[in-house]
C-alpha cells in the first residue's frame, strides 16, 4: 500500500471500462494504492475476473455490469457501490470505443455510438456521481481523453473518436470550474497510442506494419505505452498530491504531440 500524499487508503474509486486494458490497469493502480475499486463495465466474465485481481491487492472490490448509455445501468451502480462502501471519492471515466471509418462511410450509428459512449457517458456518469460527491462535501473525478483530442492523426480516418475526445477535454474544463465550489476536483489524462486488447491487433496485423511504423516515428520515445504506465498518472490525480490541481488533462503520449 502506499503512503503518504499519494495514499488513497480507504477510499472509494468506481472505474467504468474497468475489465479490460486502460481501466483495468487504472484499477490494479488505485486498489495498490489502498482504495476499493467497483469495476464497472459490460463484460461480466472478464470484469469478475478484474475484481479478483483487485482483490488480491488486499482491498475490496465490486463489479457492477454497466453500459454508460444507459441511465438506468449508472443509477444501479451508483445505488450498489453506496449499498456496499456508502461513498464515492473518486470517479475514472474510461470507458470508450472507436469505429474508424472514412467521414463520407461513416453511418449514423457509428458516429451516434462513439459520441454516446465516449462523450455523452462521461457526462451522464459524472453527473450522476456528482450529486453524490456534492452531498458528501467533495471528490475526485479524472476523465480518459486521448492525445486525440488535440490532433488528428491523419493516419487513421476517425472524426466521431477526435471529435468525442475533443468534447471530453472541454466537458472536463466545464465541470472543474462548475463543482470547485464544493470541493470537487475534475482532471483527465491523455494517452497517446496503449498497448490494450483493442489495439493489441494493429501491432500483430503485418498488413498494419507500415502504419504503425510511421506512427512510432512520430513517437519521441517510439513504441507504445503500456497501460500500465498511465495508473501513476491516475493515482497521483486522486490522491492529495494533485490537491491544486484541477481542470487540467495530462497529457501521456511519449512526446507524439511535440511535433
Amino acid at each position: 500500500m502506499s503512503n503518504g500524499m499519494f495514499s488513497l487508503e480507504g477510499k472509494t474509486a468506481v472505474v467504468t471500462g474497468a475489465a479490460t486494458g486502460i481501466g483495468k490497469a487504472v484499477s490494479l493502480a488505485f486498489a495498490e494504492a489502498g482504495a476499493n475499486v467497483v469495476v464497472a463495465d459490460i463484460n461480466e466474465e472478464t470484469g469478475a475476473a478484474t475484481v479478483e485481481e483487485i482483490r488480491e491487492k488486499g482491498v475490496d472490490a465490486l463489479f457492477c455490469k454497466l453500459d454508460v448509455r444507459s441511465h438506468e445501468m449508472i443509477a444501479s451502480a451508483i445505488e450498489k457501490t453506496l449499498g456496499k462502501f456508502g461513498k464515492i471519492d473518486i470517479l475514472m471515466n474510461n470507458a470508450g470505443i472507436g469505429r474508424p471509418r472514412p467521414t463520407v462511410e461513416m453511418s449514423k450509428e457509428d458516429w451516434q455510438d462513439v459520441i454516446d459512449i465516449n462523450l455523452s457517458g462521461v457526462f451522464f456518469m459524472s453527473q450522476a456521481v456528482g450529486r453524490v460527491m456534492i452531498r458528501q462535501g467533495g471528490g475526485n473525478i479524472i476523465n480518459t481523453a486521448s492525445m486525440s483530442a488535440y490532433i488528428a492523426n491523419y493516419q487513421s480516418e476517425q472524426a466521431s473518436y477526435y471529435a468525442s475526445k475533443a468534447g471530453v477535454v472541454m466537458l472536463t474544463k466545464a465541470l472543474a470550474a462548475e463543482w470547485a465550489p464544493y470541493g470537487i476536483r475534475v482532471n483527465g489524462i491523455a494517452p497517446g497510442v496503449t498497448l490494450t486488447d483493442q489495439t493489441d491487433w494493429i501491432f500483430k496485423n503485418e498488413s498494419k506494419e507500415a502504419y504503425v511504423k510511421e506512427i512510432m516515428a512520430w513517437t519521441p520515445l517510439g513504441r507504445p505505452a503500456r497501460a500500465s504506465e498511465l495508473g501513476g498518472a491516475c493515482v497521483y490525480l486522486a490522491s492529495e498530491a494533485s490537491s491544486y490541481m484541477t481542470g487540467h488533462i495530462m497529457v501521456i503520449d511519449g512526446g507524439h504531440t511535440l511535433h
